[in-house]
C-alpha cells in the first residue's frame, strides 16, 4: 500500500526554496476557502485568483458566490490580489457528469469535476505566463485532498506547468477559513457547487 503523503509538508519545503515571488495562477471555488489560502501564500506568490466553476448551480447562485469572492478580494488589506474572470460555462459540466449523476458526493462526479476546474486553471496559466497553478479545493475538510493533489500532478505533467501541492485545512487551515469569512462576513454556502450534491445533502 502506497504510504499517505503530506502534501502540506510538500508545499512548506517548496516554498522554503523561492527565492522571489512568482506568479500563481489559483483556482477559487469560492470566497470563504480562499481567505485562509491567500493568507498563507501571499508572502510566497503574486496570486491572481482563478474563479471557474461551471460546477455551480443554479447560476444565480454561482453569480453570488462570484460576487463574495471579488469583494473578499478588494477588502483584503494584507496584500493585493488580482482577479481573473470567465465565463460560466455549466454545460461542461454536465457534460463530464453524464451517468455520474446519482453517483454519491465525494466519489467519481467530484473528481471528474475536481479534473475539469484544474485542467482549466492550468491551461489558463500556461496560456498567460503564469509559473505555477493551484486551488483551493483542499482547505475543505469534506474534500479528498489525496484526490485533488494527484489530480493537479497529473495535469502539471499534461500541461508542462508547475503545481503547488498542498492540504490546507492542515494546522487549522479550515478554521482560520471559517474565523475569516466571519471577520469579512462572506456568504457561506451549505453545498458545494452541483445540484446533484445539493439533492443528496437536503434528502
Amino acid at each position: 500500500m502506497k504510504p499517505k503523503l503530506n502534501y502540506q509538508k510538500k508545499l512548506e519545503e517548496l516554498v522554503k526554496t523561492l527565492n522571489n515571488k512568482p506568479r500563481l495562477l489559483l483556482h477559487s471555488c469560492c470566497g470563504p476557502c480562499s481567505t485562509e489560502v491567500i493568507s498563507y501564500l501571499k508572502d510566497y506568490f503574486e496570486i491572481t485568483v482563478f474563479y471557474y466553476n461551471p460546477n455551480i448551480e443554479p447560476e444565480e447562485e454561482y453569480i453570488h458566490r462570484k460576487k463574495e469572492q471579488i469583494r473578499f478580494l478588494k477588502e483584503y488589506k494584507d496584500a493585493k490580489i488580482s482577479f481573473l474572470d470567465c465565463e460560466y460555462d455549466n454545460a461542461s459540466f454536465k457534460e463530464i457528469a453524464k451517468g455520474l449523476e446519482q453517483v454519491k458526493e465525494g466519489g467519481a462526479r467530484c473528481n471528474k469535476c475536481f479534473y475539469l476546474r484544474m485542467k482549466k486553471t492550468a491551461e489558463v496559466a500556461k496560456e498567460k505566463g503564469f509559473e505555477y497553478f493551484g486551488t483551493t479545493l483542499t482547505v475543505s475538510p469534506h474534500k479528498n485532498s489525496t484526490m485533488i493533489n494527484e489530480i493537479g500532478e497529473k495535469i502539471s505533467e499534461e500541461c508542462n506547468i508547475k503545481y503547488i501541492y498542498g492540504d490546507f485545512k492542515k494546522n487549522d487551515g479550515y478554521k482560520k477559513s471559517i474565523e475569516l469569512s466571519k471577520t469579512y462576513n462572506l456568504y457561506r454556502q451549505n453545498y458545494c457547487g452541483c445540484l446533484y450534491g445539493k439533492e443528496q445533502i437536503w434528502n
